[in-house]
């Protein structure tokens, strides 16, 4: 892999994939963030013949500000809530704006599993859980996922990634049991430069992935 290059998201997902396996897990579950993280999660899925599912975070954003995230909402067969309840109050969002937010999150997230047609959430409690993504920059939605998670009851997290800044990593690694990164380069610029193929991952893609990868784990 020259420059660090992954052809494509399901490359990647097949190299991230080998080196998961060598873990020797037992009964895992696949949770991959959408959408770029589906086509990975299913070549891991399918590697290990494990169930695939999405995890979906969704940002709280402030008063007026959507952008600025004053918490989060994970899904899950029990969704998770996580308010940084300093950043809401500076924002001036009270306890009926969050519940109200958080009510039309849920309401996003199940308008896309219901888009996605994944049926409901597969239990995580007592499971290995390995989350998977194409790359992090930030890593501010992979912070919250992991929280989330690590709130319902799993026996233990891995965050397998494709690629990642070593920094974002470290922020990570309290988060989790084990991280599985295939590359991190020095100076980090974007993802996407790392694939030559780095085009939206639609909707349709998320649907024919997870219904495919019912045939292995039902």
């Amino acid at each position: 892999m020259s420059h660090g290059q992954f052809t494509n998201r399901r490359e990647a997902g097949r190299l991230l994939a080998q080196e998961i396996l060598k873990l020797g897990l037992e009964n895992p579950v696949i949770m991959a963030l959408p959408r770029g993280g589906v086509p990975l999660g299913y070549e891991v899925a399918q590697t290990l013949r494990a169930p695939l599912d999405i995890l979906m975070v969704r940002k709280i954003g402030a008063p007026g500000n959507e952008e600025y995230g004053i918490g989060a909402l994970v899904d899950g067969a029990s969704p998770q809530i996580i308010i940084d309840h300093n950043a809401a109050r500076a924002a001036g969002a009270d306890d009926v704006y969050i519940e109200r937010e958080v009510a039309r999150q849920l309401a996003e997230i199940e308008r896309r599993r219901t888009l996605y047609r994944t049926g409901p959430p597969i239990a995580v409690k007592d499971r290995v859980v390995v989350v998977v993504d194409d790359g992090i920059a930030t890593g501010g939605t992979a912070h919250v996922a992991l929280q989330a998670l690590a709130q319902s009851g799993v026996s233990s997290i891995i965050l397998a990634v494709a690629v990642a800044p070593a920094s974002t990593l470290n922020m990570l690694s309290s988060k989790c049991d084990q991280i599985v990164c295939l590359l991190t380069p020095e100076p980090f610029f974007a993802v996407g430069a790392h694939y030559s193929d780095f085009s939206q991952t639609d909707d349709e893609e998320v649907v024919r992935l997870l219904s495919e990868a019912q045939a292995w784990s039902s």
